[in-house]
Order: structure tokens, then C-alpha cells, then sequence
């Protein structure tokens, strides 16, 4: 007979239930993301290297720019060169700020681990094997010279030489330019100080160029090669640009390049504008074209930039003769208008070239100053010709 359980006695609970609850009958999340997907930590191994990869080409693959102008049947070596240094004055797209952009975020927690912790100087000499910011380097980084530099507001022939290697093809390479940063840097320097003692003389030539700082006006270095045929990544000279908005905006500007081999160039006016702004140029042209031709006719402004009429084999002086020219009458104009000439136009400038000799002495500045002056009132009757609408009561009392 079975013995009755005193009913003051405790009921003992089994244990299986704790032991279900205990923590070590747990599965770890850890260990079961790591049963589970193997593959996950070489696929994010490989993400890390990609983002290195990005890193080191954050340079853009291309900067300027909508600069290509259309060919036309006559294009002597000048021209190109030309070409080549007015490109940048076209540089107002959003790629040089996008690129700017992506280099700014947030690197990878995990990609400082695979850097080495202690960041070498750039000036310093290293051998096959060592790491340059996570790059391997193969070769020597080249110093930057001691010797043969010049005072602020100058330009020096080490930052000549440094652009003229830029011409041959096996040092516009990304490996020799970053053997060669420390020099590139120093020549970097020196444009952004003659740019900034530049602007501040202009200014007092020009009143309505304000004397900003270097980085609003200069362009960048790095080339853009997205609808080029030369894929070399680095520009063969130094630019800036700068009007009433600085270095973007619909004024009329000015612009500066200093290239080696007597290529380096100052030009002004409006190089290939929107629709909008050519039909408000030719708008005024057709209103009333004296006070262009005026300007451009008069005798200290056909001294530097040439006669004011297009050159009949084509080549370019004062505004004629550039590339984007229309060859017939534009819509809407006939064909035997007196001011075809001008109305045929969509980039309206002109440029004055300076010798490597010239670029190079001490009054370098000076002369730009000079040949400012003679751009000044073709830049401002350009300005009034985008912004002042042609029945204007301020542009009645001027004729006035």
C-alpha cells in the first residue's frame, strides 16, 4: 500500500526545467554566425580591398570638364595648346566637389588595421618594399628641391621643369607623380601664393574681381579623361580662373595658365555659354552692337589680341576664329546681316600668350595687371550683355 505524502511537505521541482534555462544550453549568436555563413568574413576581407582601391583613385579619372570644343578645318600647335589651357576655364560642373566628396567620407574601421602605424615623411628617401600609406613603392620618392626657390608672388624654374615633364607620357603616370609628390607640392604651394598675390593687385586693376583665396580660383591638377582620347591623368600646366563669383558663375571671366614652352596664357571673356546666356549676347548684338565693336576695334585692344575681323585662313585673333564659330547664320538671323560676324560667334574671348622668359621675371604680375586693364571693359560689357536686359532704363541712360 503506498504511504501518503504529507502534505506539509514541499513539492521538489525537477531540475530539467533550470537546466533548459541554463546559459550554457544556449547556442552562442557568434559561433552560429560563423557555422553559418563561412563565406562572410573573406567577402567583407575583399570589400576592404576594394575600398583601398577606390582610396587610391580617389585622383578623378577626369576634372575639367566639358572643355572639348569642335574641331574645325584649320588648327595650327598654338591653337591646341590653347585648347588645351582653356579648357579649364569651362571647369563649373559639380565633378571636381562630387570627387572632393567621396575622398571625405568615412574610411572603414577595419582598413586601418592593414596601414602601417607610424606615417613616414614625403620628403623622406625610400627603398624598393617600403609602404607609403598603404602603397608599395617602387623606386625612390624624390625630394623636393632646396635650391632655386623664389619669393612668394613668383614663379620659379623649378615649377617649370617640374610641368614639363608632365609632357611625356612615362612621368604623367600616377606612380611617377607619386615618386615625385614632394616636388609637386612645392610647385603647388608656389602657384597658390602667386595666385593670392596676383588677385590682390587685379583687384585694384578690375574692382569687381574680389580678391578671394587661392583654392576658389585655381583648378585642380588632375585631368578629366571620361570623353578624351589621352588618358594620361595629370594636366600639363597650372590654371585658375576668377570673375565677379570667383571661379564659377555666368560672368564673364578671367583666366590664367602657366604652362613650359611659352604656352602659358591669360584670356577673358565667355567660352561656350548655355542657350540662354548665347541668346542674351546676341540679343544685344543685334539691339546694338557699337559698344562691342567698339571695344574690341580700338587701337591698345587689337595691339595684344590682333585685328578685330576673322582672318581668312581661319586662325584665331581678337574673338574670331575659334573652333565652336559657327560656319552659317544662326537660327533665326539672316545670312546677310551687317553683324554676322559677331552674331556667328558662341565662345566670345580673346588671350594674350606669354614666353616662358616672361612668366619667369620678377614683374610677371605686373604685366598680367597690364593686360587686365585692356580686358577690363570687354569682361564688364560682356557682364551687362548677361545680366541687363537690352530695354533697360540703365542701358538708355549709358547710350545717353
Amino acid at each position: 500500500m503506498p504511504r501518503a505524502r504529507n502534505s506539509t511537505t514541499p513539492v521538489k521541482k525537477k531540475e530539467t526545467a533550470k537546466r533548459v534555462e541554463s546559459p550554457y544550453f544556449k547556442k552562442s549568436p557568434s559561433k552560429k554566425r560563423a557555422s553559418a555563413g563561412s563565406s562572410a568574413r573573406p567577402a567583407k576581407r575583399a570589400k576592404v580591398v576594394k575600398d583601398e582601391d577606390e582610396d587610391e583613385d580617389s585622383e578623378p579619372q577626369s576634372e575639367t570638364d566639358e572643355d572639348e570644343d569642335k574641331v574645325d578645318n584649320y588648327k595650327d600647335d598654338d591653337e591646341e595648346d590653347e585648347d588645351t589651357a582653356l579648357s579649364d576655364a569651362l571647369d563649373d560642373s559639380d565633378f571636381e566637389e562630387k570627387a572632393a566628396k567621396k575622398s571625405s567620407k568615412p574610411k572603414p574601421k577595419g582598413k586601418t588595421n592593414s596601414r602601417s602605424p607610424a606615417k613616414s615623411s614625403p620628403t623622406k628617401r625610400r627603398k624598393s618594399g617600403d609602404k607609403l600609406d598603404g602603397l608599395e613603392i617602387v623606386g625612390d620618392v624624390v625630394e623636393a628641391p632646396k635650391t632655386g626657390r623664389v619669393a612668394p608672388g613668383l614663379i620659379s624654374q623649378n615649377t617649370l621643369e617640374f610641368l614639363d615633364h608632365m609632357k611625356d607620357p612615362s612621368c604623367n603616370d600616377r606612380e611617377w607623380f607619386r615618386l615625385h609628390e614632394p616636388v609637386y607640392r612645392l610647385a603647388e604651394q608656389e602657384w597658390k601664393d602667386f595666385i593670392e598675390h596676383m588677385l590682390e593687385k587685379v583687384s585694384e586693376v578690375d574692382d569687381e574681381v574680389p580678391p578671394l583665396p587661392p583654392k576658389d580660383v585655381i583648378h585642380r591638377i588632375y585631368r578629366d579623361i571620361r570623353f578624351s582620347n589621352d588618358k594620361t591623368p595629370y594636366k600639363r600646366g597650372f590654371s585658375a580662373t576668377f570673375s565677379r563669383s570667383g571661379r564659377k558663375g555666368i560672368f564673364a571671366k578671367y583666366h590664367i595658365h602657366v604652362q613650359p614652352g611659352d604656352h602659358s596664357m591669360i584670356a577673358s571673356g565667355v567660352w561656350c555659354p548655355n542657350k540662354n546666356e548665347l541668346e542674351s549676347i546676341r540679343h544685344h548684338i543685334k539691339h546694338d552692337p557699337s559698344r562691342l565693336r567698339d571695344i574690341i576695334s580700338s587701337k591698345s585692344f587689337t595691339k595684344h589680341f590682333g585685328p578685330s575681323k576673322p582672318d581668312p585662313k581661319g586662325r584665331r585673333q581678337n574673338v574670331f576664329g575659334r573652333e565652336d564659330e559657327l560656319k552659317t547664320a544662326p537660327k533665326g538671323v539672316e545670312k546677310d546681316h551687317k553683324d554676322i560676324d559677331l552674331l556667328k560667334l558662341r565662345s566670345v574671348a580673346v588671350h594674350k600668350m606669354f614666353t616662358d622668359k616672361e612668366v619667369l621675371d620678377k614683374k610677371f604680375i605686373d604685366h598680367i595687371c597690364e593686360i587686365v586693364g585692356e580686358m577690363r571693359p570687354f569682361v564688364h560689357c560682356l557682364n551687362d550683355y548677361l545680366t541687363v536686359p537690352v530695354d533697360s532704363d540703365v542701358e538708355d541712360e549709358d547710350d545717353g
